[in-house]
This record gives structure tokens, sequence and C-alpha cells, in this order.
């Protein structure tokens, strides 16, 4: 791609990237013009300080013919922005959690198997895509960690364009004269996350006014700070947390927003596949509220009370 002046939406891209340290960098692009946008700034910002920029492009193979659109992209990524990329498979497989959760969760294992410990990850997650991921933890009532939405960082992982708009992107690609891939899964309703973008956020902008997204990102920031804190202090009884039997006694003394994390630790420790608020409020009956109840059943786990411990029995 011949190198001229940005365009207003593409500086702002290449401004969110550049916050990113200074390390070997790798974008995971799908095509789609969020990470095709992104991709674009990272091969920029790597130019201006000469250092090593990359792609990888997951094919989960879960629609026919992505093999071809994923070599689509890297034809894409390496003849316009003359990114070395390359195509990584993944087998996708729903335990019970999913497509969209089993995806993911392939998705991010293949990102990490394919890179280094000195590369940053970088996804092109936008200010849209929080605010999707708010009103989606506030409908299923999963608690305050779920409605801090994602991190900008976490380990290898960051999300430089969680500020932006999905607009921006929009723009960038068509300024930098790229031509985004468009999923069809984008368009199922099927999808909840689907149905949230294209019904559930149109409606409230329309009812409540403009800046609903940018509130719920917001409100995202102000909750994680709080949600790390006491992730921390929770993380200071990681004993209790790893103990085969947990302790009734230990646990109640906790302050109630320590103890339920301790509580969450656990059972994630002990093999539940997914806690929700309502699982960790039947569970923490067995131990505030003990009136002889039998057992709590939990995706993947038993949980029962013998004396004044919690055991656990795989489902």
């Amino acid at each position: 791609m011949a190198r001229r002046a940005l365009g207003p939406a593409a500086l702002q891209i290449v401004q969110a990237v550049a916050e990113v340290p200074d390390q070997p960098l790798v974008v995971a692009c799908s095509g789609g013009p969020d990470s095709l946008a992104l991709a674009a700034a990272a091969a920029e910002v790597g130019r201006r300080r000469h250092q090593d920029v990359r792609a990888i492009v997951i094919d989960h193979g879960l629609q026919p013919g992505s093999a071809e659109v994923a070599v689509g992209v890297v034809a894409q990524l390496s003849e316009r922005l003359r990114l070395s990329a390359e195509v990584v498979p993944v087998r996708v497989e729903a335990a019970g959690t999913g497509w969209e959760a089993a995806a993911r969760t392939a998705r991010y294992a293949g990102l990490e198997a394919a890179t280094t410990d000195a590369e940053l990850i970088l996804l092109g997650h936008t200010l849209d895509d929080q605010a999707e991921t708010v009103l989606l933890g506030l409908a299923r009532g999963s608690g305050p960690r779920s409605l801090a939405g994602m991190p900008p960082a976490r380990g290898r992982f960051r999300r430089p364009l969680l500020g932006l708009r999905r607009t921006v992107t929009r723009d960038a690609c068509e300024q930098w004269g790229l031509d985004p891939w468009t999923d069809p899964h984008n368009g199922e309703d099927r999808f909840t996350r689907v149905r949230v973008r294209t019904r559930v956020l149109p409606v409230l902008e329309a009812e409540l006014g403009p800046g609903i997204a940018e509130a719920l990102a917001r409100s995202a920031d102000l909750l994680r700070t709080d949600a790390d804190f006491l992730d921390a202090l929770a993380a200071e009884h990681q004993e209790l947390a790893a103990s085969e039997r947990l302790d009734c006694v230990a646990l109640a003394a906790l302050a109630p927003a320590v103890g339920s994390r301790v509580l969450r630790a656990w059972l994630v420790n002990r093999g539940a596949s997914e806690v929700t608020a309502r699982h960790l409020a039947a569970v923490s009956a067995l131990v505030t509220a003990w009136r002889g109840q039998r057992w709590v059943e939990l995706p993947g786990l038993r949980v029962r009370r013998e004396g004044a411990a919690l055991v656990s029995v795989h489902g």
C-alpha cells in the first residue's frame, strides 16, 4: 500500500495503536473492518518504530468456504499492507458452552499457540463491542465482573480500539482503500450478540437518546476498577480456593464481596464449566443458610456440604 497522508479516522486508529507498548505485534485479523483497520494501523506503527508486525487469520472451519476466505484475507494483508500473515486453522468443539463461546476459546488458544511470549496480540474489539458485552452481562445477571466488560489488556492480549466506535474503523478502511470482509454470521439473528447489535442498542439509542454505547463502556471501566480491587483481595485467599474441601467457617468469615469470589474460584478449580449468579447463590446457601440441603447441581459439578466443609463430585 503506497504511503499517503492519513485520513481522520485512520489517524485515530494509528494513535490508539501507538499507545501499545513497544514490542513485536501480532494482529488477530478476521478480515472484517475492525481487525482490518487495526492491521493497517499496526503496520503503520511498526514502520515508524522499525518493529516487527505480523498478522494471524484464524480459520474456525464453521462455514463453507472459510479456508478460501482466510486465504483471501491473507492476500490483502500481504499485498496492500505488506504484512506477513498466515492462516491458523482451529477446531471448535461446543461442549455445553455454545458455539460462540467455543469458537472464542478455540480462537484464543490458536493465537497463543501461534505466537511467542515476546509478542503482543492485538484484538480489534471496539467501543460498540464493549457496549454489547455489558448488555449481555446484564441480561445474564452474572455480576459485576461480567458487567466490567472486556479489559484493554490481559496477559499478552491488547484491545487498543475499545475507545473508538465501529464507524471509525469502517471509515478508516475506506480511507486506506481496504476491502473488508463481512462475516455472514454477523447478520444472523440466532446469535444473541447480533440481536443486541441490530435491535437492542438501536432501540435504546432511539428511546433514551444518543450516547448509550459510550455510557455503557464508561460504566464498564468504572466497574472494572472495583472488580479488580476485589479480585486482588480474593487472591489473598488462594489456599482456601484451591482446597479440596472448602472450609465453610473460613469462607463465611470473609466479606461477602470477597467470599463470593473465593467461592467462584473454588467451584471453577473443582471443575465447574459455568458459574452463574444463580449457581453461586445456591452454593452460598450451603454455607450461610445450611438447613440440610441435599446438594447443588452446576454444569460439570455437584456440590454438597459434609459437616463444616463443601465437597464436590464431578457431574
